[in-house]
C-alpha cells in the first residue's frame, strides 16, 4: 500500500465515522424529545432516559475522536506522499480545514464541555469530508511555482485556524438561535435544547470564538499579501480571492465592533456572524470554483 493510498483510505474512513457520529448525536438529541426538565424528584424513567441520552452523547464523542485520528493520518500521509505541505489544491485545503475544526472542537470539548455542539460539528465535518473525497479529490501532484514560499504555509495555517474558530463560533450561533426560537415558542423546558447553556452563555461562547479567530484572519490576510508580493510582484491586486478575504474581514470586524461598542447581542449579532460565515465559505470554495483569478490553481 502506497502512502497516497493510505491517505485516501484514511480520509474516506474519517468521513464515514464522522457520519456515524452524526447519527449518535442525533440519537442523543432525539432521545430527549418532549422530555421536560424536572425540578422535583426524578423518576426512574426520567433517570433512564437521561442515561440513554448520555450514552449516545458519549458514543458520538468517541466516534468523533476515532474519526479525527483517521483524519490526522490522512492529512499527514498526504503530505508525506506529496513530499510537501498538503496544501496545494482545493481537496487538500478542505481536508486540512476540516481537521483544524475537529481539533478545535475536541480541545473545547475538554476545556468548555461543548458536547452539545457535537451534532452540528460532525454534520459539517461529514459534508466537508464527503465533498472532498467525492468531488474535490485530485491525485498527488507537485506545487505550482507560486506556492513555493514559506509565507504561503504561514498564510494557510493562520487562515485554517481562524476558519476553524469562525465555524465553531458560527455553529454555536446557530444553536443559540435554535434555543431562542424554542423560548419564543414556549417549549424551552422540554427536549435537548432545554438542557443547553443559557442564551447568554451561548452568545458569549460564539463571541469568544469569533474574537479568537479575527486577529488570526487579519494576520492571514497580511501574510497572504506578503506571499502575493513574492509570487506575483505586488502586495494587493484585487484578485477575487483577495477581495473576498477583505469582504470577510470587514463583516467580522463589523460584528466585533457592534458587540464591543453598540452592545449588540442575541439575534442581531447572530445574523452578522452568520453572514460572515457564508462569506468565509464563499471565499474558501466558491471563489475558486466560480471566479477566475490568480488563485484558480486551487480549483478542481
Amino acid at each position: 500500500m502506497t502512502t497516497e493510498v493510505l491517505s485516501n483510505l484514511a480520509m474516506v474512513t474519517a468521513a464515514v465515522v464522522y457520519l456515524l457520529a452524526v447519527v449518535a448525536h442525533a440519537a442523543e438529541w432525539a432521545s430527549l424529545r418532549g422530555v421536560p426538565v424536572l425540578t422535583s424528584e426524578q423518576t426512574e424513567t426520567y433517570r433512564t432516559t437521561l442515561a440513554r441520552s448520555n450514552y449516545w452523547g458519549r458514543l458520538g464523542v468517541g466516534l468523533t475522536m476515532i474519526a479525527a485520528a483517521s483524519h490526522v493520518v490522512g492529512v499527514v500521509s498526504r503530505g508525506i506522499a506529496a513530499e510537501r505541505a498538503p496544501w496545494g489544491n482545493m481537496y487538500e485545503f478542505v481536508t486540512t480545514l476540516m481537521l483544524f475544526i475537529v481539533l478545535l472542537y475536541l480541545i473545547l470539548l475538554r476545556k468548555a464541555h461543548l458536547r452539545w455542539l457535537g451534532l452540528l460539528v460532525n454534520l459539517l465535518l461529514t459534508l466537508g469530508m464527503g465533498l472532498a473525497v467525492t468531488v474535490l479529490y485530485v491525485a498527488v501532484a507537485p506545487l505550482v511555482p507560486a506556492l513555493h514560499s514559506v509565507w504561503f504555509i504561514i498564510h494557510i495555517v493562520a487562515a485554517s485556524i481562524a476558519g476553524a474558530a469562525f465555524n465553531v463560533g458560527g455553529l454555536a450561533t446557530i444553536v443559540g438561535l435554535l434555543k431562542a426560537r424554542s423560548e419564543r415558542r414556549g417549549t424551552a423546558q422540554v427536549g435537548y435544547l432545554a438542557r443547553l447553556p443559557s442564551l447568554e452563555r451561548l452568545d458569549t461562547i460564539a463571541y469568544r470564538a469569533h474574537a479568537f479567530g479575527f486577529p488570526l484572519w487579519t494576520f492571514a490576510v497580511a501574510a497572504g499579501a506578503i506571499w502575493a508580493e513574492f509570487a506575483w510582484g505586488r502586495f494587493w491586486g484585487w484578485d477575487p480571492k483577495e477581495t473576498w478575504s477583505l469582504v470577510t474581514w470587514v463583516i467580522y470586524a463589523g460584528y466585533l465592533h457592534a458587540r464591543a461598542t453598540a452592545g449588540w447581542k442575541g439575534r442581531r449579532a447572530a445574523i452578522i456572524a452568520l453572514i460572515g460565515l457564508v462569506s468565509f465559505w464563499f471565499n474558501f470554495i466558491g471563489v475558486n470554483l466560480l471566479l477566475n483569478g490568480l488563485h484558480s490553481y486551487a480549483g478542481i
